[in-house]
């Protein structure tokens, strides 16, 4: 079987920035209580005339120049997403349409902050296959647009953005691989977070719009714990799977959900802070785009380099959860 590597990483943010002193403009709220809480300042929002595969079509091209290839060579496309640019079709489509990448197959996959690693997981089988040699992952969000910016308690959180990684077959002589990963769901907290209406069990409807089912919904208090529980779990269990320790881990880069969220995982994983890849404080949780983001950051201003080993781990709607092991 081959093995797989990161060939290339990119990301996006929109120009416009939402800050904390903007939000206590908007809803009862402090930039001191926002950033003590939730360790963000600030977080980026798409233009009017942007949607979600327009922040995802630069990220990946973005991604596909730093990997050196050509936009003919990419195979598949998967699209991690809980925003999409409407329905149908699907956003994943959309975007081979905007690249220009005729006929490769192209598809969303919903599980929300915990997308980016359920279609890396998946690339990466695909790769080990000979199936397929490059496949472009994105993971993309707008969700400015469905946040109610009288709830505080999501209006703080949420931003836009999108990020990008080509995951191609290696080269023979290549260390790079895929030690382990593990992907986890827990339907039964489902209602912890979630978009209510938009769907079949609630269509739109003047009813939905006048009662906010069109808007995100949190229990914030139920999710952190589930949180902190799930990607701790995850960590511990791809690490047993591997039969690798905590200590050959050179960089955490976690889903950038809340800086205590973080914080918390690392303590119950017993890791240090100096080695996690934390860029929320500029960006805010942009969900399926908050790893892909990071990793991108953290790769263009040299703190991940080639040979080293990356664990990743996020939680998400659903509830999703998923931890993917590599050396990049």
């Amino acid at each position: 079987m081959y093995q797989s590597c990161v060939k290339g990483t990119g990301s996006y943010l929109p120009k416009k920035e939402l800050t904390n002193k903007d939000l206590e403009k908007l809803v009862e709220t402090s930039d001191e209580w926002i950033l003590s809480r939730t360790g963000i300042a600030s977080r980026h929002i798409a233009a009017d005339n942007e949607v979600t595969s327009d922040l995802a079509k630069v990220a990946a091209e973005r991604a596909i120049e730093a990997a050196g290839i050509s936009v003919k060579d990419i195979d598949f496309i998967f699209f991690a997403t809980t925003t999409p640019d409407q329905i149908m079709p699907n956003s994943a489509s959309v975007l081979q349409h905007k690249l220009g990448a005729s006929h490769c197959g192209a598809l969303d996959v919903t599980a929300a902050c915990s997308g980016f690693l359920y279609c890396h997981s998946i690339a990466d089988q695909m790769i080990r296959s000979g199936a397929y040699k490059n496949i472009l992952v994105v993971g993309a969000e707008v969700l400015s647009r469905f946040v109610d910016y009288e709830d505080r308690t999501t209006c703080i959180l949420f931003g836009d953005g999108a990020g990008a990684a080509i995951i191609s077959r290696a080269d023979q002589n290549s260390e790079s691989k895929v030690y382990g990963h593990k992907l986890a769901a827990d339907g039964s907290l489902g209602d912890l977070l979630a978009l209510p209406a938009g769907g079949s069990a609630l269509p739109a409807r003047q009813n939905t719009v006048d009662e906010k089912l069109h808007f995100v919904k949190m229990n914030g208090r139920e999710i952190f714990k589930a949180a902190v529980r799930t990607m701790a779990k995850c960590c511990a269990e791809v690490l047993e799977e591997t039969k690798m320790q905590a200590e050959q881990i050179d960089w955490l880069v976690p889903h950038q959900a809340n800086t205590r969220i973080v914080e918390a995982v690392v303590k119950q994983f017993d890791f240090p802070m100096d080695k996690v890849i934390i860029e929320i404080e500029r960006m805010g949780n942009t969900s399926a785009a908050t790893i892909p983001v990071a990793l991108d950051k953290a790769v263009r201003d040299g703190r991940i380099q080639r040979g080293q080993n990356i664990m990743f781990t996020a939680f998400g709607g659903g509830l999703t959860s998923g931890s993917l092991f590599i050396k990049y």
